[in-house]
């Protein structure tokens, strides 16, 4: 089996316990030599000077190579303009570039009058800017706002247009669903590098709220299979089998890079890279 390439998502710490446990996150996996690891805005760019502490810390400390998150999200141009000079004097040399969630209690995203419309409005401004390798989000089952995966396909490939070099997916359950959607994007003329988000599974509970939230269908056999472990109370090893399955069979379709959303809990997370091949001591080459 060929070892593949890893990165990892991070959330900014809000309580002295959660910047606890994201340290201790770096802590273990940055062994592991991930090509980067991002780190995320909370809903609505709430977190935006967390993001950036978090960013500038990881960065000095660890000595990851950091994606910073950013978005659109009730920020003028000149807001943004000041946090992508702040991310550049901090070292950071990729960002991650999304629309962003609506702001807590709004339906959807409504653009400030003084920022950014899109997604593509914003990456192609960082294009030009050009300090920064940018990554963007996709979606291999329709985003809820999207009319089908077609939709989404030619949205991504507007986004890789605008300077986009490589496009890390929102998590699924079945690799066919992103060898599904990695075909719809050959066949529409993109280019640029696909990464499967991987989530595991630290809550069965948690994760079937996060899948409704954002589009990610759950498969039947998912849903009884938890359901069984739970009662068992093999929550845990099943998560952790079905994770590891999962990307294997994402390497055997040709997958050389997956990126996992770690919830700031790395255990499973390590685990599963250690099943994979991915173990401390390994450099692996940053291809992005």
């Amino acid at each position: 089996m060929t070892t593949p390439h890893v990165s990892f998502e991070f959330f900014p710490p809000q309580t002295l316990d959660a910047s606890f446990r994201l340290w201790e996150t770096a802590q273990v996996l940055a062994p592991l030599k991930p090509g980067f690891v991002s780190v995320t805005y909370g809903a609505g760019g709430t977190t935006r000077k967390l993001t950036h502490e978090a960013v500038a810390a990881i960065h000095k400390n660890y000595g990851l190579n950091v994606a910073a998150h950013l978005t659109c999200v009730d920020a003028t141009r000149a807001e943004t303009q000041e946090i992508i000079d702040a991310y550049a004097e901090a070292g950071v040399t990729e960002i991650v570039a999304l629309r962003g969630d609506p702001p807590k209690g709004a339906a959807r995203f409504t653009p400030h009058p003084d920022g950014f419309a899109s997604s593509v409005d914003l990456i192609e401004w960082l294009a030009r800017d050009g300090r920064f390798t940018l990554r963007c989000g996709a979606y291999p089952e329709p985003h809820p706002e999207a009319a089908d995966t077609l939709a989404d396909v030619r949205w991504l490939k507007r986004k890789c247009e605008a300077g986009a070099t490589s496009a890390i997916t929102q998590f699924f359950f079945e690799a066919e669903t992103f060898f599904r959607f990695r075909d719809a994007c050959v066949k529409e003329g993109i280019t640029a590098k696909i990464i499967p988000g991987i989530l595991p599974i630290q809550s069965w509970k948690g994760a079937k709220s996060f899948a409704q939230r954002c589009g990610t269908s759950i498969p039947t056999w998912v849903e009884e299979a938890f359901d069984h472990a739970i009662r068992d109370d093999r929550e845990q090893l099943l998560a952790t089998a079905l994770c590891t399955e999962l990307c294997d069979n994402l390497i055997a379709g040709g997958v050389e890079d997956l990126h996992f959303y770690t919830l700031n809990r790395p255990q499973m997370t390590r685990d599963v890279c250690h099943a994979l091949g991915v173990n401390p001591g390994v450099v692996l080459e940053n291809v992005a």
